[in-house]
């Protein structure tokens, strides 16, 4: 996960400002360029899905499962310690929750990965190009990407393994504020482990 506050360069803008606002100011076009120059890693596609498409994804693979680590209610739901099953509307809920945790930004960046990941496993059990193209066309209207549908079923299909074994990373940063707006600022150790351990995953180092 990359904090939506991390400060970098906005490639083809000519500024530093927050990753999240290279999407804003230039699009999918200018999020790839900006932070595969930051990580120093060829980005190739994108996929964009808004929170709407999250929760439609989630329910068009008939929920998911995840293992919460801290129990809290938020939006009307309780969500108890241990394995917990998550519809549409709670895992939005689910992943939304930040005040409560300790961690803040980084407790909700990390339930963020575990829908993430659990999406990813149960999209993967799906079988035949019927239930894929349901699932597709459930989240079309909340979605945007650069792949079409052959594309996404060969990576579906040529990576179906690899996501039985699913890791994830967490950039770091210290809060910082220039010019009286609030930035994540990226330690240079930081940022080089991040792109090492991209390289290594990538086969690149």
């Amino acid at each position: 996960s990359i904090p939506r506050d991390t400060y970098m360069e906005m490639v083809g803008y000519g500024t530093l400002d927050k990753v999240n606002h290279a999407y804003a100011f230039g699009g999918p076009a200018m999020s790839m360029d900006s932070l595969e120059k930051f990580l120093n890693v060829p980005i190739d596609h994108y996929v964009s899905i808004n929170m709407q498409g999250v929760k439609d994804l989630v329910d068009a693979v008939g929920g998911v499962d995840v293992n919460n680590d801290l129990e809290f209610d938020i939006e009307g739901h309780h969500f108890p310690l241990g394995p917990i099953h998550l519809n549409g509307e709670e895992a939005l809920a689910f992943s939304r929750m930040r005040y409560e945790d300790p961690r803040g930004d980084y407790g909700r960046q990390k339930r963020q990965r575990d829908v993430v990941a659990a999406v990813a496993k149960k999209a993967l059990s799906l079988d035949g190009v019927t239930q894929y193209q349901a699932v597709l066309d459930a989240v079309s209207a909340n979605m945007s990407t650069d792949l079409d549908f052959g594309a996404m079923q060969k990576i579906a299909l040529n990576y179906r393994d690899a996501f039985g074994n699913i890791s994830n990373d967490q950039l770091k940063g210290d809060g910082d504020l220039i010019n009286g707006i609030s930035y994540q600022i990226t330690s240079d150790e930081e940022l080089a482990r991040i792109q090492g351990e991209l390289k290594r995953q990538l086969g690149l180092d």
